[in-house]
């Protein structure tokens, strides 16, 4: 049903995968570091969700960040309820490949995860990353916070005219309301850990993120 030519369009909600009630089942404990990897997380930690291409090297991105406590693989912004990887690749859930980072703001900003996201990838090439092509390697953040939001976008904004100065094109990373977040399968968390020689499709354009973003704005 969903072939090549298909893989870098995405369903609509009707015609997306139908999937399966139980959620797939992940080890309790982060690989490299042996914190927890579900939720509830202590109070004093927040969450984000990033995608930025093959979620392998994305999730070593973070969680050698200093301040991330945790990391998980995951898929979001589908429709697809608890979609296996096979399916995500299929083109048919709507998902794309994500990290979900647990961290703490007391060291590490959401700002500064947004650095991070920006120039561990190339945010300009729609459908892909690299060599990897899909819809489940499009850039995107997510966040059902209206403050994060815009705090993203401000920070899209700024890296776009870096950018736009070093010869790139329009950034296509699309900024949404999180949604549900997946867990992806064991066999993927911490993957470039396990598997230390393992594929990373990960890389940045070369240009630095601007430091410095504008603080967020109260809530009108």
């Amino acid at each position: 049903m969903f072939g090549i030519g298909k893989k870098t369009t995405l369903p609509d909600r009707d015609r997306a995968l139908p999937g399966r009630p139980t959620p797939i089942e992940v080890p309790e404990t982060h690989f490299v570091n042996g914190n927890a990897i579900k939720g509830p997380f202590d109070p004093a930690l927040r969450t984000a969700v990033f995608g930025l291409g093959c979620f392998w090297g994305a999730e070593r991105r973070f969680w050698e960040t200093e301040g991330v406590w945790s990391t998980a693989a995951g898929y979001a912004a589908g429709f697809t309820p608890n979609p296996t990887y096979e399916e995500v690749c299929s083109g048919g859930t709507g998902h794309t490949e994500v990290v979900l980072v647990v961290y703490d703001p007391s060291i590490v900003s959401y700002e500064d995860l947004l650095t991070v996201f920006w120039e561990s990838h190339d945010p300009t090439q729609g459908m892909r990353q690299g060599n990897d092509v899909g819809t489940q390697y499009r850039s995107g953040i997510y966040s059902d916070d209206p403050g994060e939001r815009r705090v993203a976008e401000r920070s899209r904004d700024r890296y776009q005219s870096a950018l736009g100065r070093a010869g790139h094109g329009p950034i296509t990373t699309e900024i949404l309301p999180l949604g549900e977040f997946y867990y992806a399968e064991d066999y993927h968390q911490q993957y470039l850990a396990k598997n230390p020689g393992g594929y990373c499709g990960i890389g940045g354009t070369g240009v630095s993120c601007p430091t410095g973003l504008a603080a967020d704005e109260p809530a009108a």
